[in-house]
């Protein structure tokens, strides 16, 4: 009988640590395994730290990880993640089931070899309440000359927020989380750029944080939480799980967010909206078509690992389609198309088949070590712009300058 104990660390969302526990509990009942794991929960950049730049994983402290795909060149080069090349089956179809569609098959691999295995997934899209958008369409469409639907412009998505938002009621129109964690902010910011023709960074790789698109985005986006009046109160101190709380509570009729948030929304016991949240796709700047970033949450095993066997073993098995679907049922997001696909999961995720549409909507940010870094270059000055009255412009122009000078850094 195989012994042993393991130490992970993920990202602070309730559905993570349960289906984990539960996960691991089915590893060592089916494989006869005595073993115990510990689940150590952070916030974003806690976790980023603990892991990664304190050297948790490459020092012993954590065997596994939870890391965002965002991370991982920077991590592989730094040494801190094993090799998992060797693992049987897991990037491409199986036997047994499909396996990852082919956009979650690449950012998990640096210099042709597998470092991580995807865990949960989940572009951005819009998420929404459908009993709100019911009993609002009459009166909407009085207002203003036009049906309600899941909007597919930004201006579309201010005025139906704007329609929805009664504060003595309790809901606003929307909920955004604008808290500078290098996450949500910056994703948010690539989504503006992106749905108005703009780009992150040009064809040679070099960033374009300045641009036409960019500070008409950023412009939006200052305004949209600082005076449109439509936003939840508190944006700049909440983080992307807050703000799907808050949704999940009903407390807003709609957000541009990441698809994990729709189904905990629908799964959660505590949800007050379970049977009324739907997605579509983000909206897009007149003229353009939607655009959101893809990203998605990969399990990795340190190279400082204390019983490697253990952990391969277990982070295959939690990463299987029986597994991958367990996860989806307790309110993340599997990464297999059989689990989207899944009758038992479309009967508690009604939605969840749209999976494959938003896929087919989303980008992903280029595969660069330096991301993090750019990261926090964006995050910082969308911080500025929720902050300060420095113009927007000169916001981006200084953002872009630091860009540049990341790219030219000697390392």
């Amino acid at each position: 009988m195989t012994t042993g104990r393991l130490r992970i660390g993920i990202r602070r969302f309730g559905p993570f640590e349960a289906a984990l526990q539960k996960q691991f509990d089915d590893f060592c009942n089916l494989h006869a395994v005595s073993a115990s794991l510990d689940i150590v929960p952070f916030d974003l950049d806690p976790l980023q730290d603990a892991l990664l730049t304190s050297g948790g994983l490459r020092e012993g402290r954590f065997d596994i990880g939870l890391i965002v795909t965002d991370w991982l060149p920077k991590a592989v080069e730094d040494g801190h993640l094993l090799n998992l090349s060797s693992f049987p089956a897991q990037v491409g179809p199986d036997r047994d089931a499909p396996g990852w569609p082919d956009c979650l098959q690449h950012l998990q691999q640096v210099g042709g070899q597998l470092w991580g295995v995807p865990y949960h997934d989940g572009p951005q899209c819009l998420i929404y309440r459908s009993d709100l958008f019911a009993t609002g369409a009459e009166v909407f469409a009085e207002t203003y000359g036009r049906a309600l639907a899941p909007p597919q412009s930004w201006d579309d998505f201010v005025d139906i927020a704007r329609f929805f938002t009664d504060p003595e009621s309790g809901i606003w129109g929307t909920v955004v989380a604008s808290y500078p964690d290098a996450h949500n902010t910056v994703y948010d910011f690539c989504a503006q750029v992106w749905s108005r023709g703009g780009k992150i960074v040009d064809a040679s790789g070099t960033p374009t944080l300045f641009s036409a698109a960019a500070v008409e985005g950023l412009a939006f986006y200052r305004w949209l939480v600082r005076e449109s009046g439509v936003v939840y109160p508190g944006a700049t101190g909440m983080d992307s799980v807050q703000s799907g709380a808050i949704f999940a509570e009903g407390k807003a009729a709609m957000m541009a967010n990441w698809f994990g948030f729709a189904a905990h929304s629908e799964t959660s016991l505590q949800s007050s909206v379970k049977g009324a949240v739907n997605v579509a796709p983000m909206p897009g700047a007149a003229g353009h078509p939607s655009a959101a970033v893809l990203v998605y949450w990969l399990l990795v095993i340190g190279s400082g690992c204390r019983n490697p066997g253990l952990a391969r073993a277990f982070v295959q098995h939690a990463t299987s389609p029986k597994m991958d679907r367990l996860l989806t049922m307790e309110g993340g997001i599997g990464c297999r198309t059989s689990t989207w696909t899944d009758p038992v999961v479309a009967a508690k995720i009604p939605f969840a088949g749209q999976m494959q549409r938003l896929h087919g909507l989303a980008r992903t940010l280029p595969a660069d070590r330096r991301l993090p870094e750019l990261a926090g270059i964006i995050d910082a000055a969308v911080a500025s712009a929720l902050n300060t009255e420095v113009a927007t412009d000169v916001i981006l122009m200084s953002a872009q300058n630091k860009a540049l000078d990341l790219w030219n850094r000697k390392e």
